[in-house]
């Protein structure tokens, strides 16, 4: 098994967050991982991209130029990252801030996703990265849903563990989102 994947988004939309996640998560399941966290100039506001590698086997790098799929957050995201991801890859794209209209990637699987009005269902719109993770996840299967809630205390600093019911709420509601939509 093999699964990499770009995610971005600007900074304060939790996308170094979910990386790290995928990737503890992953190594709890006894995988190979790599992640690669890329800030921009400025952390919140600035674009915030990272890339996660998920393998059976030893990875050669961390290094990801045309990804498998990836998890865009923004339109300037989209824009940047959209056309490098492979001819019948997987594309996660969060609707609440991209004109599905403007999505124009024919050869890609692409996931419609409204990710911060699904978070605020769950009571707190700033949960979309959370939401699309989980619908990442529920797509792809790279790893299991359950082993990734289970990550999120080993994720999280302790002082944020309060926050795991609503993470594990908002993760559980964007895999929901993917089996209700018939697109898992």
């Amino acid at each position: 098994m093999y699964f990499d994947v770009i995610i971005a988004g600007f900074g304060g939309q939790g996308v170094m967050f979910i990386g790290n996640l995928l990737a503890v998560g992953a190594m709890n399941e006894g995988r190979m991982v790599t992640y690669m966290p890329v800030y921009g100039v400025e952390m919140r506001g600035g674009t915030a991209n990272g890339t996660v590698v998920v393998a059976d086997e030893e990875i050669g790098s961390p290094i990801v130029q045309d990804p498998v799929s990836a998890i865009i957050m923004n339109k300037p995201s989209l824009v940047k990252f959209g056309p490098r991801v492979q001819k019948n890859g997987l594309m996660a794209v969060n609707t609440s801030l991209i004109e599905p209209e403007t999505i124009d990637f024919p050869e890609v699987t692409t996931l419609h996703i409204p990710a911060m009005e699904l978070a605020a269902e769950v009571g707190n719109d700033r949960l979309a990265n959370m939401i699309m993770l989980g619908a990442v996840v529920a797509k792809t299967g790279v790893i299991n849903l359950g082993g990734l809630i289970e990550a999120l205390p080993y994720a999280l600093d302790e002082r944020y563990h309060k926050l795991i019911p609503a993470n594990t709420k908002a993760l559980k509601r964007g895999a929901e989102f993917i089996h209700q939509y018939g697109q898992a």
